[in-house]
């Protein structure tokens, strides 16, 4: 049988070029079998059931539930392909109970006000800009937030995107999620409209010479960390007490949508998740719409008893 780190480059290289899977995912992949090819570099038997579970229970000791689900996610795959290619007598998987109790961690939000609050300061900061520079950043800054909040895309879907995926004249995105799916969100928000019309118009020969759409001060494509350090800047001068990342805007625009009685099913599709469940985390942090109907449209408010105290 072929060595595990030979195994491992192709199936690396079988995810890279025949499932197309995206730069982050093969590096995660990458680190999780090269843990566990490390953690059975002395054994005589890598593929056998019981070293699979021991490798298992390490990591439970190790991580946090979140990552040794994605860790035991890697390893499963790759055994399936090896069970693909016939390398395998029989695959360890097989034969292992590898469910476990996770704790449902609610997504954080950032409340309607405060978002409010953000978008004024960064407004304010461009009329404020002393010099060109600083004009032109907030002009991408706003760019950047704007469209963030206004379609809900993850933070990497945006610093990857390219000047042919926006098309403001038909108002238009389009973004490319997790396992190379593809999906087109309208901008229904004039001033959102305006930011990215601005921004374009303003960085037009920096995004012909990158090749992205937003880009950074040296003409780069704009990167996560640029992004959530850019927050951290906004909302320190806004005086908000909260931490913010940039995937909050993200939870906030489905929760808040929710709020506004839109269908999950079409939140789903707007956040590109593939399983509807994953979607249904945002009804349990909709505590307004909530309240409202636990205050406003709950059948006892209707009813008249005999001998109530009347308020």
């Amino acid at each position: 049988m072929q060595t595990l780190k030979k195994s491992i480059h192709e199936y690396i290289e079988y995810c890279q070029f025949r499932k197309r899977l995206d730069v982050k995912t093969l590096k995660a992949y990458q680190i999780d079998l090269n843990q566990y090819r490390n953690y059975c570099s002395h054994s005589s038997d890598c593929f056998s059931k019981d070293i699979v579970d021991r490798f298992i229970t390490s990591l439970h000791k190790q991580y946090k539930p979140k990552t040794v689900k994605r860790k035991i996610a890697s390893l499963k795959a790759f055994f399936h392909y090896m069970e693909y290619k016939e390398l395998l007598e029989e695959n360890p998987f097989s034969k292992l109970d590898i469910r476990f109790r996770e704790a449902k961690l609610l997504p954080k939000t950032i409340p309607f006000h405060s978002i409010q609050t953000f978008l004024s300061t960064l407004y304010e900061q461009k009329e404020k800009a002393k010099t060109e520079y600083q004009r032109h950043c907030c002009i991408r800054d706003i760019a950047v937030i704007e469209l963030l909040f206004a379609t809900g895309m993850r933070i990497s879907e945006l610093c990857s995107l390219r000047p042919a995926d926006i098309d403001l004249k038909s108002s238009n995105v389009l973004i490319y999620g997790k396992g190379a799916k593809e999906r087109i969100l309208q901008i229904g928000n004039p001033d959102v409209i305006s930011a990215l019309t601005l921004y374009e118009e303003t960085f037009k020969e920096e995004i012909d010479r990158c090749g992205y759409f937003f880009v950074n001060k040296l003409q780069h494509k704009l990167s996560d960390q640029s992004v959530r350090f850019m927050i951290n800047h906004y909302a320190k001068l806004s005086g908000m007490k909260q931490h913010i990342t940039p995937h909050m805007f993200r939870h906030s625009f489905a929760t808040l949508l929710l709020e506004q009685d839109v269908d999950i099913r079409y939140i789903q599709r707007m956040l590109g998740h593939s399983s509807i469940s994953t979607t249904e985390i945002y009804t349990h942090v909709s505590s307004v719409k909530q309240k409202d109907i636990l205050f406003h449209k709950h059948p006892r408010n209707l009813m008249e008893i005999n001998g109530e105290p009347q308020g």
